[in-house]
C-alpha cells in the first residue's frame, strides 16, 4: 500500500493533467512489450508494436525497465510541456544524477548493457543516442495510438471533473476506487509495496494514463515534484472511434463528424472535443456548425466555454446507428 500524506495546502495544489505524458506512456509502454498483459486493447497494441519496432531499438529501451524500478530522468516534468520538451529536459540530466539512478538500476536488474556505464558519466554522445531512440520509438509505435490514448484521458477527466463538481476534492478522489482510496489525510494506493509519502505542502499531479496497466506509478526520488500516474479504464468502443473505423453513423456523415456526434453524447466543450477527437478547435467549430444546422445538436455558452449537447434527433440517430464502429450490433446504452 502507498499511502500518500496531504496537508490542506496539498489538497488545494492537486492538479490532473490535460493530456497523456509522451514520455510517461513511452516508458510504460516498455513494461507491456516485456508483460503482454493487460486488457485486449493493449495486447493489440503490443503485437503491433513489436511488428514495428526495431530489434536494436528495444535492445538499447528495455533493459532500462527490467521491472520495478526505471531511472526517474527517462521521465522528467517536461515531458508535460511535448515529446520533445521532455527528451531536451533528459539530455540535461545533471551527471550526479544520472550516476545514482543507473547505480539504483544496476542494483536491481543485477547486469546491465556496457553502454550505460557511458550513460551513468553523462556521456554526451550517449545520452544523444538515447534521446533520439526515444524519439524514434516513440513515433514508431506510440503516435499512431495517440488520438486513441487521447480520446481515453479526455474520457477519464471527464469523469473526475463530475466527480469534484458533485462532491468537491473528496468526491475527485473518491472517484478513484478501487484504484486508489481516500482517508483524508491519506491517498491510499493500492501497490504491492509499503511506503509512505509525504506532500509537505508540493501538491500533488495525477497524470491519467492510457499504456498503464494494474497499478499505479510514482518517481522514486521523494525530492522530486511529486506526481502519480494511473491507468485509465480501457474502452474498445472508444478505442475503434479514435481510429475512425467505418460505421452505418460514420458513412452517413463522415468519420470525423461520428465521432464527435457520439463524444458530445456527454456534454463537451469545443475545446474539450478537439482535443479527444484531436483537431483543431476551428475544425470542430466547423463540423459541429453543420451538425447543428442539421438539427442534431444544441450549443450554449457556460462561461468562456461553448457547450454542445445532443438533439432528441442526435440521439435517435446514435441509437440507431451500429454500436462498437465497425459492428453490425445494437448500439448499447452510454456509460460516460
Amino acid at each position: 500500500m502507498l499511502r500518500i500524506h496531504f496537508l490542506p495546502n496539498d489538497i488545494l495544489k492537486l492538479r490532473l493533467a490535460a493530456e497523456p505524458d509522451p514520455l510517461w506512456e513511452t516508458v510504460l509502454s516498455l513494461f507491456r512489450i516485456l508483460r503482454g498483459d493487460g486488457p485486449v486493447v493493449l495486447k493489440e497494441w503490443r503485437g503491433v508494436a513489436i511488428q514495428r519496432c526495431r530489434q536494436s531499438t528495444l535492445r538499447m529501451l528495455l533493459p532500462l525497465t527490467p521491472g520495478g524500478y526505471f531511472p526517474d530522468f527517462l521521465t522528467p516534468a517536461e515531458g508535460a510541456l511535448g515529446l520533445e520538451a521532455g527528451i531536451d529536459a533528459l539530455l540535461s540530466t545533471p551527471r550526479q544524477r544520472l550516476r545514482r539512478e543507473v547505480e539504483l538500476l544496476a542494483a536491481q536488474a543485477g547486469s546491465l548493457p556496457g553502454w550505460t556505464t557511458s550513460l551513468a558519466n553523462g556521456d554526451p554522445e550517449t545520452l544523444e543516442h538515447l534521446g533520439q531512440t526515444l524519439l524514434t520509438y516513440h513515433r514508431t509505435v506510440i503516435e499512431p495510438y495517440w488520438p486513441e490514448a487521447r480520446a481515453h484521458v479526455e474520457a477519464d477527466r471527464t469523469k473526475r471533473a463530475r466527480a469534484f463538481l458533485e462532491g468537491g476534492f473528496d468526491g475527485l478522489l473518491n472517484s478513484f476506487q478501487p484504484l486508489m482510496r481516500w482517508e483524508s489525510p491519506f491517498l491510499e494506493v493500492n501497490v504491492p509495496y509499503d511506503e509512505t509519502v509525504y506532500l509537505n505542502g508540493r501538491g500533488l499531479v495525477l497524470i491519467p494514463s492510457y499504456l498503464s496497466w494494474r497499478y499505479p506509478d510514482k518517481l522514486e526520488n521523494p525530492d522530486l515534484p511529486p506526481v502519480l500516474v494511473y491507468p485509465v479504464q480501457h474502452d474498445l468502443v472508444l478505442s475503434a472511434r479514435a481510429r475512425g473505423s467505418e460505421s452505418s453513423l460514420s458513412s452517413l456523415v463522415g468519420p470525423t463528424r461520428a465521432i464527435i456526434l457520439d463524444s458530445i453524447e456527454s456534454g463537451y466543450s469545443t475545446t474539450e472535443l478537439a482535443r479527444r477527437v484531436g483537431v483543431t478547435p476551428g475544425s470542430i467549430s466547423q463540423h459541429t456548425a453543420v451538425m447543428r444546422d442539421a438539427g442534431l445538436i444544441l450549443t450554449s455558452r457556460v462561461g468562456k466555454a461553448v457547450v454542445h449537447t445532443l438533439t432528441p434527433a442526435g440521439t435517435a440517430l446514435l441509437d440507431a446507428s451500429a454500436g462498437p464502429i465497425g459492428s453490425g450490433s445494437a448500439r448499447p446504452p452510454s456509460s460516460r
